[in-house]
């Protein structure tokens, strides 16, 4: 970037030195170049940036290799992952694990946010104490449409020692494709966040 090219120029500035137009023109070209690429990057608020096409992904150790597996699939759909653990199969709490994917999609770094543990169920119940998600638990495909058209939901929580891999990464495609476009279950997605922010001025 341009601070490259400051650097270089101040530090002559302090030693002073002949520099050859070849080296001039080659720092000048690196300079340009990684301009340009940066430029070639979506803004960090626009509609088409990192956040919307990135996924949160989390496990606790029951759900470990279903969310390697997804994480994978993930990437093979285009989407970036960002992952929030676990690392490994040693025990951990699947409360902080949720939390953690809930608070990305709540701060607008991920899009979309899904939490493996081994029901889904407690993974649903902490994600969606966290301000702006609406989580769901889903076990098939009908739950994880529905749960887009008609809830709006941002977060999918699954379980692994419920559901296959194969009808995992199923459920997955389905929740991220899925839209929410109808302006009835709109009003009442709405009507959800009123409850939630009602309680938040308390």
């Amino acid at each position: 970037m341009g601070a490259e090219l400051f650097l270089h120029l101040s530090a002559w500035k302090q030693n002073p030195v002949t520099i050859k137009d070849a080296d001039l023109q080659q720092l000048v070209r690196q300079v340009v170049d990684r301009v340009l690429s940066e430029k070639s990057l979506p803004a960090a608020d626009s509609p088409s940036a990192p956040a919307a096409k990135t996924v949160a992904v989390g496990a606790d150790h029951g759900g470990l290799g279903m969310k390697q597996d997804l994480a994978a699939y993930l990437v093979e759909l285009g989407y970036a992952v960002s992952d929030c653990g676990a690392f490994t199969a040693d025990p951990v709490d699947y409360p902080d694990i949720a939390y953690a994917v809930a608070k990305l999609v709540s701060d607008g770094a991920a899009g979309r946010g899904i939490v493996v543990d081994g029901a889904g169920i407690g993974s649903a119940m902490v994600a969606n104490k966290v301000p702006g998600v609406r989580a769901a638990l889903c076990y098939d495909l009908s739950t994880a449409r529905n749960a887009r058209e008609h809830n709006d939901a941002n977060v999918l929580t699954l379980g692994a020692r419920l559901i296959g891999p194969g009808l995992a990464r199923d459920i997955v495609k389905v929740f991220l494709e899925t839209q929410c476009t109808e302006e009835r279950h709109k009003k009442r997605v709405e009507k959800i966040m009123q409850v939630e922010r009602r309680f938040l001025k308390k």
